[in-house]
């Protein structure tokens, strides 16, 4: 083996982040569910007939699907590590975990 080959094999050694990462991250994106799921909540029917109000709900709607998608990815990753649970069931987990945060922010 070649010392560019010993190099790259240790440069390229998987690391795995810190602990406080994932729990910061998820703080995080719990945050902006919650303020995607507030701005929804807040928002009233009857201002929909005017298009030039169509533009809040559309972000708000846009943010609270990355952020609620990406923080049911890492619960899942999260309750693998704690718990023995397969992929998909993980997912499903914590899907209804972040759905049911959201159902109790708009109130519904």
């Amino acid at each position: 083996m070649t010392d560019v080959e010993q190099m790259l094999r240790s440069a390229l050694v998987p690391v795995d982040p810190p602990g406080s990462l994932a729990d910061r991250l998820e703080r995080r994106l719990s945050e902006q569910v919650g303020a995607a799921a507030d701005e929804l909540a807040d928002w009233e029917l009857h201002a929909m007939r005017d298009p030039r109000n169509w533009l809040r709900p559309i972000l708000a709607s846009g943010a609270l699907v990355a952020a609620g998608g990406a923080l049911v990815l890492v619960r899942a990753r999260q309750q693998q590590k704690r718990r023995p649970t397969t992929g998909v069931r993980a997912i499903e987990e914590s899907m209804r975990e972040v759905a049911g945060d959201v159902r109790r922010r708009l109130g519904r």
